[in-house]
């Protein structure tokens, strides 16, 4: 049979690398949706410092990626990354389970290990993130069309993990005693372990490609010393701490993320656009890259509020009871994934079904954000006219998110797939990095509009934009993701003629 052809079913490695990430997420989401609660409630942390420390994390998170990826790919391969990051990844959960036990003893001890915690999950996350789903499709020969089904079945992997995480931790740890958010801690450390363990176990026997060789192994031309376990621990150390005073600096010391982060788009567009060996067309292929890459910061700044503001929102000002029971307000942030298990063959199916009238990349992403702001108009109207301290039913929530899954579909799948498509070869990964920077600033930017959630009676602006309730804190979401939706809508012709150029 030529290696071309499908065979029966997917390999036995899909399976693997579908528990390693499911449990990864698992992790990830699980301890997300009680961070911000465990800052506020535990640590004693106001709203605004809270939503701006929130920021940084998942800003940094979004950034160590590719320095991890550069290494996995030059020296370390993809399984030893991948092994690394997620042991550095558990340690990080369990240093937060300490620092969620003794916050009330040890104050300042409680502290340190907080930002630790916080620094060890940025760095493994850099090397555990970028090396999974490059070895998916890897499994099959180059020609195979089981692929898109594979990288179906690892992305309801994803989304397993992302509707798990916050429901374990939340059931063991956002109990309404701040005492228990350490078990969520811990429960998120323990998936991790279980993630490294299947790599541990299973890697070797069924990462392979269709001649049975072991993929991610450790690259050609690669020195000897960088696969030194001396070697490669002096250097997850010394990243760790780089990371741990990252986050501590933009925190405490100076806003310093931000500048970074425009610094390195700029440089990225310098180093592109200064490339005398592109063509016209290639150059405006990548001016399609950067502008949608715009575009999508407004997207994931108003998404990103699930873990900040939208959790605040839950915890105070949803009517959570259920008979004699309360619902956890983190319980809400596992509706995005369980709604992207519901939806996604939906979507599929409906792009397929559109044939030749299935909209642009462009036009589709611009669908998005609109989607994302009529979720915000959904709840904004939940909330309007409703008296200070009266709490409104949980499906403004749940219908909220239920529309911002649809403009995800809309959007982030087909922005991946765009800057894959439109990257010349030379610069594929620095392009990537492009979409990944966007997606920080754009987590930076969630934490630093969460931090204007008005509460107490106090009244925040926003480039003249008053807020002194909650509907008009969601209204600004309205219209930051509607009217970006409309200039992207108009926009679409003229990208459409760029990608072809």
């Amino acid at each position: 049979m030529s290696q071309d052809l499908p065979s029966k079913g997917h390999p036995r490695g899909l399976y693997v690398l579908f528990a390693t990430e499911m449990w990864e997420r698992f992790n990830y989401y699980g301890m997300r949706a009680i961070l911000i609660l465990f800052m506020t409630k535990a640590l004693l942390f106001d709203h605004a410092f809270a939503s701006n420390l929130y920021g940084s994390y998942t800003g940094l998170i979004y950034l160590t990626p590719l320095l991890g990826g550069f290494i996995a790919d030059r020296f370390w391969g993809n399984h030893r990354s991948i092994i690394m990051g997620g042991i550095v990844m558990a340690v990080g959960e369990f240093i937060l389970f300490f620092c969620g036990s003794l916050y009330q003893s040890a104050p300042q001890l409680s502290s340190l290990l907080f930002f630790s915690g916080l620094g060890l999950m940025i760095a493994g996350n850099g090397f555990f993130k970028p090396n999974i789903s490059s070895l998916v499709g890897q499994l099959y020969p180059a020609k195979d069309i089981r692929k898109d089904a594979a990288y179906t079945i690892f992305y309801m992997g994803i989304n397993v993990g992302g509707a798990l995480g916050p429901f374990v931790c939340g059931l063991v740890g956002d109990t309404g005693d701040p005492a228990d958010f350490r078990w969520a801690f811990l429960a998120g450390g323990i998936g991790m372990v279980i993630s490294v363990v299947v790599q541990l176990l299973y890697h070797h026997k069924y990462i392979v490609d269709p001649d049975k060789k072991i993929l991610g192994l450790t690259p050609e031309g690669s020195p000897r010393a960088a696969t030194n376990p001396l070697v490669m621990t002096v250097a997850l150390v010394l990243l760790s701490c780089i990371t741990i005073g990252l986050i501590y600096l933009d925190a405490k010391v100076f806003n310093y993320l931000f500048y970074l982060l425009i610094a390195c788009i700029l440089f990225i567009a310098y180093v592109v656009f200064t490339d005398k060996s592109l063509t016209k067309a290639e150059i405006s292929r990548v001016g399609v890259i950067f502008i949608v890459s715009f575009f999508v910061i407004f997207f994931w700044s108003a998404f990103e509020q699930a873990g900040a503001s939208l959790t605040f929102f839950a915890e105070e000002q949803t009517q959570r009871k259920i008979g004699s029971h309360t619902v956890p307000a983190s319980f809400f942030q596992s509706l995005n994934s369980t709604f992207v298990v519901c939806f996604a063959p939906l979507f599929a199916w409906l792009w397929i079904r559109l044939g030749k009238r299935e909209p642009s990349a462009p036009t589709k992403m611009a669908l998005g954000l609109f989607l994302l702001a009529l979720g915000y108009l959904w709840i904004a109207f939940g909330v309007k006219d409703v008296r200070p301290g009266i709490k409104v039913s949980m499906i403004w929530l749940t219908g909220m998110y239920a529309m911002h899954t649809c403009g995800e579909l809309c959007l982030s799948p087909i922005g991946l797939s765009l800057v894959n498509k439109l990257s010349p070869f030379k610069f594929a990964s620095l392009l990537m990095a492009v979409w990944f920077t966007a997606n920080a600033f754009a987590n930076k930017f969630a934490g630093l509009l969460s931090s204007l959630l008005p509460e107490n009676g106090r009244t925040t602006s926003f480039l003249g934009y008053s807020m002194s309730n909650s509907y008009e804190f969601f209204m600004l979401f309205v219209f930051m993701a509607g009217l970006a939706s409309l200039i992207l809508f108009t926009l679409t012709r003229k990208l459409q003629r760029m990608m072809n150029a």
